[in-house]
This record gives structure tokens, sequence and C-alpha cells, in this order.
């Protein structure tokens, strides 16, 4: 089964996207892109329709600009043109993983783990398990926890937003090509699930990271309140396939302190 989004797909989302954010009431039309990309109108619709348009990154700049795309589309729009093309073997160089591991055994205050591209986790700190004790079973998946587990559902607060978001997140990674084969059997996975599917259908949006991300937790077995954390994503220089996250909580407000 293949669920991923063609540049063509992701183009006429923006467009309606577009449309939106400049109060359109409708998609943008494929006239007006092409104006304010400053080419034909016959350009851009042979874009759109696949009929393998050579993009530069001066043509990416303008078509970026000309459909308003914020941080993560434009990630996903140079990522899915040059699929795999910065991404290092993950033989290349083991180092910034160990270095990683060993920032690991530095923060045992707060929840933290490295995922590769597909999710897998590769190390968290005690807490992190403490927190999340999945995170110790063999194979464990941050991505496939999230998706199709209750435990998820019980234990993020908002689940159908966090589920959205991961989501996204995957589209970003297949469409720029990072862990294809693996991501790809694990979206049929998720796929399988009712609510994912639904999700999953509702929308083409994109987005690389969590970085700043707030939510909140319900961990009985840690507080017997809610506990809103907000994510810290790390990337190392050479090996941006791996991601440090940390989970930092939010501080408990003292007396006469403002929420």
């Amino acid at each position: 089964m293949h669920h991923t989004a063609r540049l063509p797909d992701l183009l006429r989302a923006w467009r309606a996207t577009a449309g939106k954010k400049l109060q359109r009431g409708k998609p943008l039309p494929q006239k007006e892109v092409a104006e304010r990309m400053e080419v034909s109108e016959r350009w851009y619709r042979n874009l759109e329709s696949d009929a393998g348009v050579p993009l530069t990154p001066h043509a990416l700049t303008r078509l970026s600009d000309a459909l308003a795309l914020g941080p993560d589309e434009r990630m996903a729009l140079y990522g899915n043109v040059h699929a795999g093309a910065a991404t290092p073997s993950p033989e290349d160089d083991p180092e910034p993983r160990c270095a990683l591991t060993e920032l690991l055994a530095t923060q045992e205050q707060f929840p933290a783990y490295l995922v590769d591209e597909s999710w897998d986790v590769l190390g968290h700190t005690g807490t992190m398990a403490v927190w999340f004790p999945w995170v110790l079973e063999p194979g464990a998946n941050l991505l496939r926890w999230v998706l199709t587990s209750s435990e998820a559902r019980e234990q993020l607060a908002d689940w159908p937003g966090h589920a959205s978001v991961y989501l996204a997140q995957l589209r970003f990674a297949l469409v720029t090509g990072r862990g294809e084969g693996p991501l790809a059997a694990l979206l049929d996975e998720v796929l399988a699930d009712r609510e994912c599917r639904s999700l999953w259908g509702q929308d083409l949006n994109v987005i690389a990271y969590r970085q700043g991300h707030r939510f909140r937790l319900r961990l009985p077995h840690v507080s017997a309140e809610e506990i809103t954390v907000t994510s810290q994503v790390l990337l190392p220089a050479y090996r941006q396939e791996i991601r440090y996250v940390l989970l930092l909580p939010r501080p408990t407000p003292t007396s006469g302190q403002a929420l």
C-alpha cells in the first residue's frame, strides 16, 4: 500500500492553504501562483501535473514565496525535490550517536530519549523509563506507541491532536525520503487503526520537528496531577537523522506566582 503524498498533491493542498492565508475563501488559482512566481501558467500547470519540470534553488524559493509556505512546508518542498540527497549513511560516523548517548547520562533529571529516522528508540534516560516503561521493550518505537497503543490514548491529553502532529511528521519524513522503507511499512500498520486513518485523510499537513511543543501528560504513577512538558529537539550536525529529545516539565508555580 502507498499512502505518501506526491509533489502535485502537496502543491494543490498548499494552494488551498494559501487561499485561506490570503483570505480568498478558495484555493489560490494556478494562474496567480504563476504570476507570483513570474513564470508562465503553462509552466506551473506542468509542475502541478507532475510533468517533470526541473526546479532550481531559485525556482524553489519563488515557489515557496508564491504559496506563502511556512518553515515546515519549505523543508518538505526542498526535501521532496532533493529527497535523501543530504542524508548521510548511518554507517558514516558513529561518534555523534555515542556522544549523544553520553549526554543522555548527564540528563537523568528529565525524561529524554534518542530516536532515529524511523522513530526507533536508540537510548533514553532512567527518568524516561520511569515515566514511559514501554521504552524498555525490545524494538521500542515512539511513532508506533503514540499512534497504535491504548496506553498512549490514556496518557497523552488531547490524543487526536498528538496523533495529527505525529502523522504530519511521518508525512514529512516520507515526502523527503527519510527512512522510506521502514516508515512505509509502519504507515500501513498505523493506518489499520480507524482513528489514525481518518486523521491521515483529513489534510496534507507536514511538520519537520516538534521543537517547543507544549503538551499535557496523564501519568498517575508519576503525579496525581497532569504534567505539562515542552519538547526540545536537538540534532547532531552530521547525523541529522538522529533526534535527541528532552521533555522539560513546566515548573509548578509557587504561592502568588502567575500560572
